[in-house]
């Protein structure tokens, strides 16, 4: 396949992200507004970022498992010809439900990662103009860029168990406790 086999799999991340970019923004600003959060440091917007994760996770789960097979396929059987070909060929074999393999977990890691996403970018940009450190312009990319690192360090653990979950053979026949188990065994707190 050569270097195009570098891209495989990139399909679905591509137009999941777009979907849920959209998707994520609209609810979080409609939860700030349920919850009634103010800008800044408010709990509010930690809560407002984790009501999105239910959407999140019912598109994600489904991109990151192609992702994952279509990357797991490339090192083994390379049997997946793209990703639609993955998507169809797993629902002929196990069913329509294949595709949500590891919902629980991602929806997790969604909740824990969009929490602090929109926390910290809130707290982070109001805290940069209002002490005059930034301007509204460079305030709200450093705030994006920091609290999206921040996020991701945070939820990392709980992807790599996602990742554990829908990586195995389908149909999966092990849990999100029982790779999270492994993980902790095999490669230990470090």
């Amino acid at each position: 396949e050569g270097f195009l086999s570098l891209y495989k799999g990139i399909g679905p991340p591509l137009i999941s992200l777009s979907i849920l970019g959209t998707l994520t923004f609209t609810q979080y600003s409609y939860f700030q507004e349920v919850y009634q959060s103010d800008p800044g440091w408010d709990f509010r917007n930690y809560l407002a970022g984790i009501s999105c994760s239910p959407v999140a996770g019912m598109v994600s789960t489904i991109e990151n498992l192609i992702k994952t097979q279509m990357q797991m396929d490339n090192v083994t059987k390379k049997e997946f010809q793209s990703s639609f070909h993955c998507v169809r060929t797993l629902t002929t074999r196990h069913g329509m439900g294949v595709v949500y393999t590891g919902h629980g977990v991602n929806t997790l890691r969604e909740a824990v990662f969009l929490g602090n996403y929109f926390f910290v970018y809130e707290g982070l940009r109001e805290f940069l103009i209002s002490n005059h450190w930034l301007h509204v312009q460079t305030a709200v990319p450093v705030a994006g860029g920091c609290s999206g690192a921040l996020a991701w360090f945070i939820s990392f653990p709980l992807d790599c168990v996602r990742a554990g979950v829908q990586g195995q053979p389908l149909p999966a026949q092990n849990s999100a406790m029982e790779i999270t188990k492994r993980l902790l065994r095999d490669r230990g707190i470090r």
